[in-house]
């Protein structure tokens, strides 16, 4: 058998069926970057390590090549899908649009208790980037901006934006170990809460296309 490859352990206590399972354990190395960009993904290797038959995970690479993270190559196989500069910025485009109109609606609709959810992810988030958690910091970026869609109220328009997240997970984990001085990030979150506590829906949309605008240009600088 080939070298092993990390971040390929079946959770054995998930009540999931084993597909889904597989699916999400393939998935999760390539966001992580256990299976590299570029990388061929070859069933008897990865169906042995795991320990299960090459039928779930024939299956979850294609669902994979749904989602953008796998590419099929006529005659050669499945590759974990390469990271360009172009993928970046067409994604980043998308997400500030969807992230506008996910603050905006955020606004409008947002409870007391989501702006408090809000407030104090920040707060946490910023004590990570004083630390620089860099695990901390992927987490309550992210519990940040889940809290703004959940907020929105707007159920297709959540599952979009996580449907691009995830394909963004790759970047992320990368541009978030390159940059050495977070707090702009805090400070840009809170333009975007003190809007949606302020209910000013334009201005919060506004706040948040900025916010994406700007850390895209970073992340393509740096990335």
């Amino acid at each position: 058998m080939e070298t092993e490859i990390k971040g390929l352990s079946l959770d054995a206590s998930s009540c999931k069926p084993l597909r889904e399972i597989v699916f999400d354990t393939i998935r999760s190395a390539i966001i992580t970057g256990d299976l590299k960009p570029g990388q061929r993904l070859m069933e008897v290797q990865l169906a042995e390590q795991m320990g299960v038959s090459r039928t779930p995970v024939r299956e979850s690479i294609r669902k994979l090549e749904l989602e953008g993270l796998v590419k099929m190559i006529p005659r050669k196989g499945a590759y974990v899908t390469p990271m360009s500069v172009d993928d970046l910025r067409e994604m980043m485009e998308i997400r500030r649009a969807l992230e506008g109109l996910a603050a905006e609606l955020a606004a409008i609709n947002a409870t007391q208790e989501d702006v408090d959810a809000l407030f104090e992810a920040n707060d946490l988030f910023g004590k990570a980037a004083v630390k620089n958690d860099e695990e901390g910091i992927i987490k309550y970026d992210m519990d940040i901006h889940e809290i703004i869609y959940r907020a929105s109220g707007n159920i297709k328009l959540v599952q979009m934006i996580h449907s691009l997240r995830e394909q963004m997970q790759r970047f992320r984990a990368e541009y978030v170990h390159r940059i050495e001085d977070k707090k702009h990030l805090v400070n840009q979150h809170m333009e975007i809460i003190e809007k949606i506590n302020q209910k000013q829906s334009e201005r919060a949309r506004l706040a948040a296309c900025e916010h994406i605008h700007s850390t895209g240009d970073d992340m393509l600088k740096k990335l």
